[in-house]
């Protein structure tokens, strides 16, 4: 599986990719805007095309859900350390770690955690410079919560990862970070098919 997180800000065209990733057979799409207002969120989500509303993942502004026919939510880490998930019972969700012993920590009640930084950061320059989580994804335990890996994955290393207990991943610098966002997508999923 293949996640595309967007980006922080808004992006010339970025609706119009969305809409091409997902005609090229996009999972999912995290829609991550922490300073858009409720408004600018609302025109985003029109703009992408109705029938992969279910295959969005809602960062923020969660009570938009119910008008887009959205059943996925996202909780950063801190969000899930102080529970403020708990109220959404009736939602799939998902959250994001940092090392393999929290991965390893999570119930069931998250259908999925990006664990990061797995390379250096395309887009945050200099994260994840010394990361070890390639490798400690070894000391993986937890088969109840699926694993997708995160940071610094691009067309040309993903295939390094693929041999690892892993079970999909999330592109977000490699998409937005380069003028052919959806030929990086393709050769991301070739190298996934292939």
């Amino acid at each position: 599986m293949i996640i595309v997180i967007t980006p922080e800000e808004f992006v010339q065209d970025e609706t119009k990719i969305i809409n091409e990733l997902f005609q090229e057979k996009l999972g999912l799409l995290h829609i991550r805007k922490p300073f858009a207002d409720q408004n600018e969120m609302k025109d985003f989500i029109l703009k992408i095309d109705s029938k992969y509303h279910s295959q969005l993942v809602l960062h923020s502004h969660y009570d938009l859900a119910e008008n887009f026919n959205i059943s996925r939510f996202h909780f950063r880490e801190i969000d899930r350390q102080n529970n403020l998930y708990q109220s959404f019972t009736d939602k799939i969700i998902s959250t994001s770690v940092h090392d393999i012993d929290t991965f390893n920590q999570l119930n069931e009640n998250w259908e999925y955690a990006f664990v990061s930084p797995v390379f250096p950061s395309i887009s945050k320059k200099g994260y994840g410079k010394n990361s070890n989580i390639l490798n400690d994804i070894k000391k993986r335990d937890n088969s109840k919560v699926k694993l997708i890996a995160l940071g610094g994955i691009n067309e040309t290393n993903i295939d390094k990862i693929l041999d690892n207990n892993i079970d999909g991943v999330a592109l977000l610098g490699a998409i937005w970070e380069n003028n052919e966002p959806l030929n990086v997508f393709k050769k991301c999923r070739q190298n996934i098919l292939s």
